[in-house]
């Protein structure tokens, strides 16, 4: 009796066994990915409540978002959950919080009332305060950031919440090859400043990533297949040797390269923005649904495997994507209201790779992403029916070995 017990229980460990393989050589297991994070954006006036974007949010498996103001409403929203903010303060607001009291005064109004209920694990500071035409609120950014973090520290919340700012791409004077990275000579100063403060409070250094603009700017001259993570020859950095599949990982050395020219050479990159809008006006080469697809389909892959850039490549990438939702009122060209994965009305706005568990109802994920029961997956739709074939085979060949060996006498 007790041979014939080992021997069912053999059986069962090797079914499980052979259905984990299988399930494994199609990517279908689900999984967190804690260096995953999404920018909520909110401008638009057909968008979710910030209650049911939590219920989205946590059926997806993902842990972090991003938030560009401190709205009471998704701060009380999003209270006992699992999911950590990165909260804003908008740019206008920052000669202001120069002022230390200033500082002290909007941490205890718009931070320590809602921590730790709500998990808020950083703070920026402004958002893109450099760029191409704008640079006037740049000299208030690290007084304003030293005055918050010590209204942090006096509050006892230091040890829990970052300071950082995230940056445009504009505030490098050179970015390829990534090697020659460099920051412009008007923001060397101000970024000697910043660096020196993130460093000092272990902070990491945030950059607003887009492939999409450099293609969009050349697309003759640049491969769509390098910018979007496909299978490429990619390039080499002639002095590094350095071997760049991807133009995301380039951006993020070149500035790691820029702040060791300035003498830091140990502080993290992360990136706060990156995204593919999928609908354009006529000028916008590329940003199509299926470039976006494409796109955040190969990113998330990319997250999933854990990987760095070739510079760093046992420091994971934490990246934030850009974005949850179509906005319909922001401003700017066409392709500004359509960076989301999802349109307001929580449906798919392209599939990434997001689908429904077995427990959830029969409706496809590419039709609905409210269920709670939804997680992420490097796998999408079309790769399950183009792997079907080798499934099926994979399948009879773990199904024969189980039946020989039940039918063995024991």
């Amino acid at each position: 009796m007790s041979k014939m017990f080992s021997s069912v229980t053999m059986t069962n460990s090797i079914v499980f066994l052979l259905f984990s393989l299988t399930f494994l050589e199609h990517g279908l297991f689900f999984q967190r990915v804690s260096s995953l994070g999404i920018n909520y954006g909110q401008v638009g006036d057909n968008l979710p409540p910030p209650n049911k974007v939590l219920q989205l949010l946590s059926s997806l498996n993902i842990n972090k978002t991003r938030i560009y103001d401190t709205n009471p409403q998704v701060l009380t929203s999003f209270a006992n959950s699992n999911i950590e903010l990165f909260v804003t303060v908008e740019n206008e607001m920052l000669p202001s919080l120069v002022d230390p009291l200033q500082a002290l005064q909007w941490v205890t109004s718009r931070i320590k009332p809602y921590f730790p209920a709500t998990k808020i694990g950083g703070i920026a500071v402004g958002n893109e305060l450099y760029t191409d035409d704008d640079s006037s609120l740049i000299r208030y950014l690290v007084p304003a950031m030293t005055s918050i973090h010590a209204a942090l520290v006096q509050t006892g919340l230091d040890k829990y919440i970052q300071v950082s700012t995230p940056n445009s791409l504009s505030v490098l004077q050179e970015s390829y090859p990534p090697s020659a990275g460099c920051f412009r000579p008007q923001v060397a100063g101000v970024m000697t400043q910043l660096l020196s403060f993130l460093r000092t409070t272990k902070s990491p250094f945030w950059i607003n990533a887009y492939p999409y603009f450099a293609y969009k700017d050349s697309p003759t001259k640049i491969p769509l297949d390098y910018v979007l993570f496909n299978p490429n020859s990619g390039m080499v950095d002639p002095y590094t040797k350095y071997h760049y599949d991807n133009m995301l990982y380039a951006q993020v050395d070149a500035v790691i390269f820029a702040m060791a020219r300035l003498g830091f050479k140990d502080i993290e990159v992360g990136v706060s923005e990156t995204g593919w809008p999928s609908k354009g006006d006529g000028d916008e080469i590329g940003a199509t649904v299926a470039n976006a697809a494409v796109y955040n389909k190969n990113l998330l892959k990319r997250q999933l495997h854990g990987e760095g850039t070739p510079l760093r490549p046992n420091m994971r990438l934490d990246v934030y994507l850009f974005a949850l939702f179509n906005e319909d009122l922001k401003p700017g060209p066409t392709s500004e209201r359509n960076y989301g994965l999802y349109q307001p009305d929580e449906t798919m706005a392209y599939n990434v790779g997001l689908l429904s568990s077995p427990s959830s109802s029969s409706t496809t994920s590419s039709q609905s992403s409210t269920s709670t029961n939804s997680f992420m997956s490097i796998t999408s739709s079309t790769a399950i029916k183009e792997g079907k074939p080798r499934l099926i085979y994979l399948t009879c060949v773990y199904l024969l070995a189980i039946h020989m060996i039940i039918r063995r006498p024991y």
